[in-house]
């Protein structure tokens, strides 16, 4: 079903989604986590800042788009249009409550990618009504960091919400390395992850067991 955006255009990246989280990692060693995650091979990266907008959150943002750029990958900035439009990154996802998709497109320009956090089909295709280019379904396994994500909503759920849009689907909440697998046979996009590599005692060395892992599943 066509949207009100830039329907004929098809999210270009799969596969391992990190989510930069200041609220895991900060500074130096979120960008650092980052550089390690791109230069195994992730391609997505999105940067989730929860606090106010700071000469620190523009400056970490710009840094992950220089690196993004370098490495062919995507910058998709969490929640915040206008910290996207300033660190010049390629999108922005939002959530339920936050700006609406056609909205952050004003703000943005028609060709930023948006994605829109789902938790149920009924959202899901609500996204796709509303334009979106990719959405996010969760939780999926169970999460600790976000407080409002949810209950865990179990891989069938996910293959529901697959099958019911033609959007590309990223699932998050509790995806690791032991459940990978699982997404991508429930027809997942691909996996959206934060502790499983900036928790890790060494972040490039989890994102590539996690793009291997994905490379190899069914």
């Amino acid at each position: 079903m066509a949207g009100p955006g830039p329907s004929a255009r098809r999210f270009p990246q799969g596969g391992i989604y990190l989510v930069a989280d200041t609220a895991t990692l900060a500074g130096v060693d979120l960008v650092a986590a980052v550089a390690a995650a791109l230069g195994v091979g992730v391609r997505l990266v999105q940067y989730r800042h929860k606090g106010p907008l700071a000469r620190a959150a523009v400056r970490e943002a710009r840094a992950m788009k220089s690196l993004c750029a370098h490495h062919g990958a995507l910058l998709i900035v969490n929640d915040r249009a206008d910290l996207a439009a300033l660190a010049g990154a390629d999108g922005v996802h939002v959530g339920q409550d936050d700006l609406p998709v056609a909205e952050a497109r004003r703000v943005l320009g028609a060709q930023a990618w948006v994605g829109v956090s789902c938790r149920s089909v009924a959202e899901a295709e609500a996204a796709v009504r509303d334009g979106a280019d990719y959405v996010g379904f969760g939780n999926v396994f169970g999460t600790r960091t976000k407080a409002d994500a949810g209950p865990p909503q179990g891989v069938a759920v996910l293959a529901e919400v697959c099958r019911a849009v033609p959007l590309p689907v990223f699932a998050i909440g509790g995806v690791g390395p032991e459940n990978v697998p699982d997404v991508r046979a429930a027809g997942a996009a691909g996996a959206a992850v934060i502790s499983a590599v900036l928790g890790a005692e060494n972040p490039g060395r989890a994102a590539a067991d996690l793009v291997a892992r994905w490379g190899s599943a069914p």
